[in-house]
């Protein structure tokens, strides 16, 4: 299931050295807070992976999956209704035919909430 378009919009997308920059704008009235948590919205940590699995697709025009996640480091909590633009640094480094290395870095206000570090391989 995408979340492009229904739980996030793309507001701003560059390139990087080797990768993008991408600021997002998350849905702070998404069905998905009414559950996670109730007068508490919290960005489920599963959606902030889906994005950034979802930005490297639509750079590279590919579908992938999740090979193998080396490093996910959750660093703080991102609440919508306090900081519903979230950016999304990511790099790239190909690994072997069909499959990429991607480093994220989710950051709100400067202040990081995701370190990633992991395997996709095209589908």
């Amino acid at each position: 299931m995408k979340l492009l378009n229904d739980f996030y919009i793309i507001l701003d997308s560059k390139s990087t050295e080797n990768g993008i920059s991408v600021m997002v704008k998350i849905d702070k009235n998404h069905s998905i807070f009414q559950g996670h948590f109730p007068n508490h919205p919290v960005t489920p940590g599963v959606c902030t992976m889906q994005i950034i699995k979802e930005l490297s697709e639509k750079h590279f025009g590919k579908e992938l999956m999740l090979k193998t996640a080396r490093n996910v480091k959750f660093m703080a909590i991102i609440n919508p209704e306090e900081n519903e633009e979230v950016r999304f640094d990511l790099s790239f480094e190909p690994v072997e035919e069909g499959e990429i290395s991607i480093k994220a870095m989710v950051l709100m206000d400067e202040n990081p909430a995701l370190k990633f570090g992991g395997n996709f391989k095209e589908i």
